[in-house]
């Protein structure tokens, strides 16, 4: 999971969160959670954002990577046409969006080659729980397209209420829509054990360690790897929204994973949710 912005510096999440926003704080941060994030990799502000992160993913061995094609944003999908062995297009979805989303989805799958759908859950306004029907043709279209959707729950970074990204709701989601697979992003906490149970229960249920540093990877998720869930767990990264890979890659060896799992945590997972 990379981002690649469109513009040096590119700060278009302000203008998202601004409706959500109340604290005086957050207005001065330089990224959505800055109190959790203090050092940004200068990866972020690069003249030239995609040669600079193709840079750092050659220095440390990273083959490929998940990013946003944003259509609206001519270069993103250009970086990813012209660097296909090594960006994954994905596409951002809006439930409040309706037919339209939908309209969007497909042709971001059938018309600009994205692997998957992403959504910020509390980060839209006004905010619709996970549960709730406005997502149902989204999912709906992620089966139909056989693309995964990968969606952020627990407690968000940013100082937004954290009501729509509780992991709970997966199970309704997951009982109504038992042929979607959903990738889940950005911790789950406070809820890994209960993501955990959902896992187990749902076939199609996964998780992703995006923005956490590995030193704080949940335990109860480390646990369930080295058991019954090799394969539903991935590597996600958080480059350069908020972690370096230097960080990342010197913190990785000492996660306690079981050799078993790492080719499948660091590669095989990824390719089957995404399609090689």
């Amino acid at each position: 999971m990379v981002a690649l912005p469109p513009t040096p510096g590119d700060e278009s999440w302000r203008d998202q969160l601004r409706p959500l926003l109340k604290d005086p704080g957050s207005e001065s941060f330089a990224h959505p959670a800055s109190y959790m994030y203090r050092n940004l990799p200068a990866a972020r502000f690069a003249d030239d954002p995609v040669g600079a992160v193709l840079e750092e993913m050659d220095r440390f061995g990273v083959e490929r990577a998940l990013v946003g094609v944003n259509l609206d944003h001519p270069a993103s999908v250009r970086a990813v046409h012209a660097h296909p062995d090594r960006f994954v297009p994905s596409v951002e979805v809006d439930p409040r969006a309706g037919v339209e989303a939908v309209r969007r989805l497909r042709a971001a799958v059938e018309g600009a080659g994205a692997r998957a759908a992403t959504a910020f859950t509390a980060g839209v306004f006004p905010q619709v729980a996970l549960d709730e029907p406005p997502w149902f043709p989204i999912y709906a279209t992620c089966v139909d397209l056989g693309v995964p959707l990968f969606v952020t729950v627990g407690v968000p970074g940013p100082r937004v209420p954290a009501a729509p990204q509780a992991v709970l709701a997966l199970d309704t989601v997951c009982f109504e829509f038992p042929e979607l697979v959903v990738v889940m992003r950005h911790g789950a906490e406070p809820w890994a054990e209960l993501a955990v149970k959902l896992m187990l229960k749902w076939p199609g249920l996964h998780y992703s360690t995006s923005a956490f540093a590995p030193r704080y990877y949940p335990r109860p998720i480390v646990d369930y790897a080295n058991t019954r869930g090799r394969d539903k767990v991935c590597f996600a990264g958080y480059f350069p929204m908020g972690l370096s890979y230097e960080s990342i890659f010197e913190q990785l060896p000492h996660v306690p994973f079981r050799p078993h799992v790492w080719p499948a945590f660091l590669r095989e997972n990824a390719r089957r949710l995404l399609g090689g």
